[in-house]
């Protein structure tokens, strides 16, 4: 049975998706803006955007009973894929042993602007 992931505590979807879906034990959450859901506003730089979209996959995870440890694949899109180390770097804070699978791609624009979007799949 599908069941929806929503918290307070991580940006509202800007579109008809949902922050995460729960299907049969396994949790998608949706890609991940680097917006403060406090106030609506983005940080300055990719460290800091690469630590928010984390932050709010965390509070989604968390929202569905799991953790960062739990997360067994992500895809990373950055506007530059120069910014590919410093991503790097804060993202490896979060997954310090047994990181997920991941995919990382430039892509040429991201909604809002923003220098990342992350998402995840947990279970």
């Amino acid at each position: 049975m599908k069941k929806v992931i929503a918290t307070e505590n991580a940006p509202k979807a800007i579109g008809p998706y949902s922050q995460a879906i729960e299907l049969n034990g396994t949790v998608y959450v949706s890609g991940q803006l680097p917006v403060n859901p406090a106030t609506g506003e983005m940080p300055e730089g990719i460290e800091a955007q690469t630590k928010q979209s984390l932050d709010n996959i965390g509070a989604i995870l968390k929202a569905a009973g799991l953790d960062y440890s739990n997360v067994a694949k992500t895809c990373v899109l950055l506007n530059d894929i120069n910014n590919f180390g410093a991503m790097n770097a804060v993202y490896a804070k979060y997954f310090p042993e047994a990181a997920p699978a991941r995919v990382c791609y430039q892509v040429s624009a991201l909604p809002k602007g923003a220098l990342v979007e992350i998402d995840a799949i947990a279970g």
